[in-house]
């Protein structure tokens, strides 16, 4: 069984999704910058926070915050010398994360907000595919001992954007 997406948070979406070298246009070569990437810059060069205080905003372990920004200043580095573009977009970034419980079975997982959002209800347990699932941020912060971001954007509290089918008072509703 492969391991599940680790997501990343991010705080901050991009104004802008491409920088091009003055008189390159369109036909230059360009990097691709993740949007987690950007955050880790962002974080560390930007914001001036130390490694761990980063790690702890991304939600992520030191080591990955690490990998994680290498790759950005690399990419950075080489289009800045070598005269490329940058486009930024994708990774597995969320702009929240929402700790979920199986009803039925029992399963403790994370989940980005995103897709609670996007699958309109439709969301199941991975090991015993049940619809009947709940917001539990209590249940993950004892067992990893850190917080987690939903702040009620799932609509576990009622709050959040939208209407309609979706996590709604801790619960999925239709």
């Amino acid at each position: 069984m492969a391991r599940p997406v680790k997501w990343r948070r991010i705080e901050n979406m991009p104004r802008f999704q491409h920088f091009t070298p003055l008189g390159q246009g369109q036909r230059s070569e360009e990097n691709i910058l993740k949007l987690e990437e950007l955050e880790a810059i962002r974080l560390k060069d930007l914001e001036g926070l130390e490694q761990e205080d980063c790690a702890s905003r991304m939600e992520i372990s030191r080591p990955t915050f690490q990998r994680i920004l290498t790759a950005a200043r690399e990419k950075v580095a080489d289009s800045l010398i070598h005269g490329k573009g940058i486009r930024i977009e994708g990774g597995n970034y969320t702009r929240g994360i929402c700790p979920v419980r199986c009803l039925s079975c029992g399963k403790v997982w994370e989940e980005s907000i995103e897709r609670l959002e996007n699958k309109d209800g439709q969301i199941s347990c991975p090991d015993c595919l049940s619809g009947e699932l709940e917001c539990c941020p209590e249940d993950m912060e004892a067992q990893s001992g850190r917080s987690h971001s939903c702040w009620g954007a799932c609509r576990r509290l009622g709050r959040g954007p939208g209407n309609g089918r979706g996590f709604h008072h801790g619960r999925m509703v239709d």
